[in-house]
C-alpha cells in the first residue's frame, strides 16, 4: 500500500513540537529555580555570618557564642548540614580589632544536593568594648 502523504505534509507534527518545546521550557524553569535557590542559600549563609560576627563582637559575648549563633541561624533557615564548617577569629583590619566569621558550605546544584565546600562567605564586625578612649 502506497502512502499518499507528500514530503511537505505536516500532519501529526504538533504533538511532537509540543513535547519538545514543553521539555525545553520545563528544563529552563527548573534551571532558573535552582539558580534562585543557590542565591537564596548564599544570602542566608552570608546574613547568618554577619549576624554571628556582630553577636561575637559584643563586649559581653565570646567568639564561640557568635559561631553558635551563626550555626543556629543557618540551621533554622536551610538546615544544619549547611552549618558544619563555621570558623571565627579576630584580626586587626582598618586600624581596630575585628571579628571575622567564615562559613564554608555546600553550593546547591541539584535541589539541596551540591558541591561540598563550594561556597565560602566572610563577614566582619568591629569589636565592642567597655573601655572609654
Amino acid at each position: 500500500m502506497r502512502s499518499s502523504a507528500s514530503p511537505t505534509d505536516e500532519r501529526g507534527s504538533s504533538p511532537v513540537e509540543f513535547v519538545l518545546v514543553g521539555a525545553l521550557l520545563t528544563a529552563l524553569v527548573l534551571a532558573v529555580l535552582q539558580v534562585a535557590f543557590a542565591v537564596y542559600v548564599r544570602n542566608v549563609v552570608h546574613d547568618a555570618a554577619v549576624e554571628g560576627a556582630h553577636y561575637a563582637a559584643l563586649a559581653d559575648t565570646t567568639l564561640a557564642d557568635g559561631a553558635a549563633r551563626t550555626r543556629e541561624v543557618i540551621g533554622r533557615a536551610v538546615g544544619s548540614a549547611y552549618a558544619q564548617d563555621v570558623a571565627v577569629g579576630q584580626d586587626r583590619s582598618l586600624g581596630h580589632e575585628s571579628v571575622v566569621m567564615r562559613v564554608r558550605t555546600t553550593l546547591p546544584v541539584l535541589g539541596l544536593i551540591g558541591v561540598p565546600h563550594g561556597m565560602e562567605v566572610e563577614a566582619r564586625a568591629p569589636v565592642e568594648s567597655f573601655d572609654v578612649e
